[in-house]
């Protein structure tokens, strides 16, 4: 079984990486949320939510 990750930064929106998933012949197995800190002077802050979603290929 072959797998393959896809961020959302990759695209314009959810929907458009999910359209490419499934383009390229894979189905979302798993989305995955990640925050992305920012470095301040103190503690570091979330900055935004990184998305990934792993993907496996169809049997066709």
């Amino acid at each position: 079984m072959k797998k393959k990750n896809y961020r959302v930064s990759d695209f314009k929106s959810i929907n458009a990486c999910v359209d490419q998933i499934k383009k390229d012949g894979f189905m979302p197995i798993k989305r995955i949320e990640k925050p992305v800190f920012k470095e301040t002077s103190s503690d570091p802050e979330p900055f935004r939510q990184e998305i990934i979603f792993e993907a496996v290929k169809m049997d066709e």
